[in-house]
């Protein structure tokens, strides 16, 4: 992360009684005060329909800070709290209101004279999509944020969480709504996957790296896998999740990026435009499938009762606030063709899901087995292939497998693995993907945020599944809780003669025997 700190500016958070201000965002702006990041000039104000006092939002928000902040376990550091303190205020109202607005513009305002905030702002949308319109419109209608038009006058910018609509006719309305109020250089789509060291080390390693890139092809790569899976169930939010499902919650957005960043060619330059603008042509360039394509190549599941994590649940149609004879999908499965040159015939699949085996994000490139001549007829089974694997969560890092002999007289061939952790090959404590995103927009550092047409051309991509399944007859496959999901996912990688790294027999690959 830069060192520079960001100019003088107000941050307001809608929705900051909310979980992700307490969990992330509070505490993320803690961090960056921690690490002299925040501009000397500043202050944070708070807005939500909740009722609350400024001394109430900053008690809530020094709790927060003590329980989640990343540096927690050294205790809250006083003089940074201090200072942070007298720059915290609250405000609440209804979103669609234009009292609450007019005050809220007035508190910025005073600030701008009692803080030096300069009339710059960053307008943190932390709340339901429901809430996006009014918020917008409120902020554009009352003049709280004014569209640039690039003349040096004082910056207004809006950071949007995911979702960022649920299909793509609403998220052309909702870009359409953004740019009646704002420049594409004001909006900041939020994807926290994007904050993460590891997916940032992407472009590192493939374009910094020559062992790399000259085989980062279909003729070196036997496939891509793609795994996000959590052991959480979400009984507890089915009222929420219910109209959502796993495909709109993560693989349009989180597994999407991931896919792009590995998929993507070199960009012209390390510029916003430039890397975004190849992240779209890997969204245009997969494949389209054809109705009678999905069955076969999406595989949507929903897990029963059981148990994950020591917590025991009735099933994901039992839980509070789902409809009945639910059919959103728990876990979701498919495989992905990216009709280029550099794809071509090198698939990339794709799993994630809730109540899983355990916690894992992570991409596998999986490379073309070497030619068997000197191994095949001596060996009792195939050499494996060899597996470069990136580990998103729960701990950051690479892998990289190969395979060497087992010491001893006899021929043994076992997978061995080269492995690097960020915590202990760098000894810095990695900032986490909320502080990163949120410098990034203070500064106006656009290259880690979704651009307006990315969103849309990944909707293209998930749009003809969503529709054919919301018409379709065909339940979910169940699965159980703890499980890797159905055994149609297992399917759908090995009718392709593949398997997937992580699965249900929770196999370390054995040594082979071969004769000398």
């Amino acid at each position: 992360m830069p060192t520079s700190t960001a100019a003088p500016c107000a941050i307001v958070i809608f929705g900051a009684s909310g979980d992700l201000a307490k969990l992330k965002l509070i505490p993320a702006i803690y961090e960056l005060a921690r690490e002299k990041l925040l501009p000397e000039k500043f202050a944070l104000v708070g807005y939500a329909r909740t009722p609350m006092t400024d001394a109430e939002f900053r008690e809530h928000c020094k709790q927060s800070i003590i329980a989640n902040a990343r540096s927690k376990s050294r205790g809250l550091d006083a003089e940074v709290w201090k200072r942070l303190e007298s720059a915290i205020f609250y405000r609440h109202g209804d979103y669609g209101a234009a009292e609450p607005f007019d005050a809220l513009k007035a508190t910025l305002a005073q600030l701008d004279q009692t803080h030096g905030t300069a009339g710059n702002r960053m307008f943190y949308i932390s709340t339901p999509p429901t809430a996006f319109e009014p918020i917008i419109r409120g902020l554009g209608d009352r003049q709280l944020a004014i569209k640039s038009v690039g003349n040096g006058e004082p910056w207004q910018r809006v950071i949007v969480e995911k979702p960022f609509g649920r299909d793509l006719a609403s998220a052309k309305k909702l870009n359409a709504l953004m740019h009646e109020y704002f420049s594409e250089e004001q909006v900041f789509r939020i994807d926290h996957y994007l904050g993460k060291e590891t997916v940032q080390n992407l472009m590192v390693m493939r374009f910094a790296n020559s062992i790399f890139e000259p085989i980062w092809n279909y003729k070196y790569i036997d496939h891509v896998q793609i795994t996000v899976a959590e052991s959480v169930n979400v009984d507890d939010r089915g009222g929420y999740y219910d109209k959502s499902g796993q495909m709109r919650d993560m693989i349009q957005n989180h597994i999407f990026q991931l896919m792009a960043l590995v998929a993507m060619e070199p960009p012209a330059s390390l510029d916003a435009q430039s890397i975004r603008d190849e992240k779209v042509k890997v969204y245009k360039s997969i494949r389209p499938m054809r109705p009678s394509q999905i069955e076969q190549f999406c595989i949507r599941g929903q897990y029963g009762p059981g148990e994950v994590a020591g917590k025991k649940t009735d099933g994901y149609s039992k839980a509070k606030g789902v409809a009945p004879n639910t059919t959103t999908e728990t876990f979701a499965a498919i495989r992905v063709n990216i009709d280029n040159w550099r794809w071509s015939g090198a698939p990339f699949y794709i799993r994630t899901g809730k109540a899983l085996s355990k916690k894992v994000s992570e991409v596998v490139v999986r490379f073309r087995s070497p030619p068997q001549t000197l191994f095949q007829k001596q060996c009792d089974s195939p050499v494996y292939p060899n597996d470069l694997i990136i580990r998103v969560a729960p701990e950051e890092g690479i892998s990289l497998r190969l395979n060497g002999k087992v010491p001893g007289g006899a021929m043994n061939i076992k997978s061995v693995a080269m492995d690097f952790t960020y915590k202990t090959a760098f000894q810095v404590e990695a900032p986490e993907a909320y502080e990163r995103l949120i410098f990034d927009a203070l500064v106006g550092e656009q290259t880690l945020f979704i651009r307006g047409d990315e969103a849309e051309a990944a909707w293209a991509v998930i749009d003809p599944i969503e529709q054919y399944w919301s018409h379709s007859t065909v339940a979910p496959h169940p699965y159980v809780p703890g499980s890797w999901g159905p055994s149609a996912a297992n399917q759908l990688i090995e009718q392709d003669g593949r398997r997937w790294l992580q699965n249900d027999s929770g196999e370390i690959e054995p040594i082979i025997a071969c004769a000398l």
